[in-house]
């Protein structure tokens, strides 16, 4: 499996052969370093770790200066650990956007927008109670019964109701691959991707 640290850098769209938009999604793919290999003689499994991002060496704690010295490159600022890696890489290699090809499909996984403390019609897309001309007073936005009083006497879990939205791991799969700009490291992949522009995230085939 062939992954690879980007950054989201936003959104565009562009326009098929038959003229049609296609809204897409930008990310700055790599250059990624090398940072360790795993093999099942020494850790008992077959992976690769790669680094992303450099960070200054005062804000890195001595064991990861080491640990970065090894393959002979900078701190940085993101390290994955990809298994099953379908190319032989050795300590210090590079590994760029040039991995991927126009029509491909991949997987992206980011961290999705936090969004606070928030109701159950922007939560879970409630319409509403009622209408606002039926005499209800305040109950438009509310969730309406949550369930019975005498029986069963209890909410169950997993009610959908008000509370914090977002900030969580979300995976978005089969996205296309719609343009490799290896002179730039810039992957434009159809449709959203989740989190903020200039957050990490990782492409996977």
């Amino acid at each position: 499996m062939f992954g690879i640290i980007g950054k989201k850098i936003g959104m565009t769209s562009v326009f098929s052969e038959t003229g049609k938009m296609i809204p897409c999604t930008v990310v700055e793919a790599g250059p990624c370093v090398v940072t360790q290999v795993k093999t099942e003689e020494t850790d008992g499994y077959n992976s690769v770790q790669l680094g992303f991002g450099n960070r200054k060496p005062k804000n890195t704690p001595k064991p990861l200066i080491g640990h970065f010295a090894k393959a002979n490159t900078a701190p940085k600022v993101k390290v994955v650990e990809f298994t099953d890696f379908d190319k032989t890489l050795k300590l210090g290699d590079t590994v760029d956007v040039s991995g991927f090809k126009v029509g491909e499909f991949v997987d992206v996984v980011g961290t999705s927008k936090g969004k606070g403390f928030q109701g159950v019609v922007k939560r879970h897309g409630f319409s509403g109670v009622g209408g606002a001309t039926h005499g209800q007073h305040n109950r438009l936005r509310a969730p309406g019964s949550i369930g019975a009083a005498s029986y069963p006497s209890k909410v169950f879990k997993g009610m959908r109701m008000a509370g914090r939205t977002g900030g969580k791991r979300v995976m978005i799969t089969n996205l296309e691959v719609l343009q490799v700009d290896a002179e730039k490291n810039l992957l434009v992949v159809k449709g959203a991707i989740p989190g903020f522009n200039g957050s990490l995230v990782l492409i996977e085939k």
